[in-house]
């Protein structure tokens, strides 16, 4: 007989408010190596900049 675990979603009470001060900033080299596997996987450049942007992980630009 297989048992299987039911997934339930967290309730709003179950998740933790995530401060800036819990995050920690990527080193360069991990970035580097994110935007590698994003771009390897992405579909079209279009969806590359939109993963990456939604990641946090991309290219610096003039306002950074």
């Amino acid at each position: 007989m297989i048992f299987r675990r039911r997934h339930e979603e967290p309730t709003m009470t179950e998740t933790a408010d995530i401060t800036d001060d819990d995050l920690n900033d990527l080193g360069d080299d991990t970035a580097r190596q994110a935007q590698r596997v994003v771009a390897a996987f992405s579909e079209d450049a279009e969806d590359c900049r939109m993963l990456l942007d939604m990641l946090g992980i991309g290219p610096a630009t003039d306002e950074d």
